[in-house]
């Protein structure tokens, strides 16, 4: 049986089995289900082209930004064909609050000029199709095959990737491998709820410079432990709730 080098939670290096390691990875699926019961896309949308815009202009602001943002947008643009024959002033104007909105703007008509012209104005429901889209990667396209298409889908944005390799889950940053190896690690059915998930907890708790260690539902079962204060009392005050970016 293959071995991978894993810490052990008291700070140690370990090896793992390919198979322990299988089976920490799903039970900590499970620990973050019951602890994120109600995790969902914390962008709001209504419609598959809500959720592709929504999701494209989420980059380097937050879901909060972008919901208030979006339902001016969409009230006055409510399709692919309004919105790829919008005047670009007036769209960059609505978008100015996301940032970098003149390459936004650029993007979510672009994708609105090719859903109108190569799909009559629907989002496909396939990757290799959305990712030909203006603007759309592979994260966002998991985005809305799993939230607006219940296609199964892992979405890597920064508190995946972060999360997977302080879990030990991989060590690739390259976010199409991280992908690729948690993929294996999880049933395929629970994707789109493990993005969430790892998301949430992301935000919530596991942050990127002082997790809270102390209350983590995890812990035991993280090889990181201790990267973050490990008393109960300092890591519950690091404790955020949501909504987030």
């Amino acid at each position: 049986m293959a071995t991978t080098t894993a810490s052990s939670p008291a700070g140690g290096r370990k090896p793992e089995s390919r198979l322990a390691l299988v089976r920490r990875a799903r039970r900590m699926n499970r620990i973050l289900a019951e602890t994120y019961p109600d995790a969902h896309c914390e962008l709001d949308f209504g419609t598959p082209f809500q959720l592709l815009v929504a999701t494209v202009l989420s980059a380097q602001t937050t879901d909060v930004r972008v919901n208030l943002t979006t339902p001016q947008l969409f009230a006055k643009y409510p399709t692919p064909e309004d919105l790829a024959a919008a005047d670009p002033e007036d769209v960059e104007a609505i978008l100015k609050p996301t940032g970098f909105f003149r390459a936004k703007t650029k993007s979510v008509m672009g994708l609105s000029a090719a859903l109108r012209d190569q799909f009559k104005g629907e989002v496909p429901g396939r990757l290799e199709d959305l990712v030909k889209l203006p603007g759309v990667g592979r994260k966002t396209a998991n985005v809305v095959l799993g939230n607006a298409f219940d296609v199964p889908g892992i979405t890597v944005d920064t508190h995946f990737g972060r999360l997977a390799r302080r879990f030990a889950w991989t060590t690739e940053d390259d976010p199409v491998k991280v992908e690729q190896e948690v993929g294996t690690l999880i049933p395929r059915k629970d994707w789109t709820m493990l993005s969430h998930r790892l998301i949430w907890h992301g935000r919530r708790m596991c942050h990127a410079r002082r997790p809270a260690c102390g209350v983590c539902p995890l812990a035991r079962l993280c090889p990181s432990f201790g990267e973050g204060p490990t008393d109960e009392e300092t890591a519950r005050k690091l404790v955020k709730p949501g909504p987030f970016s």
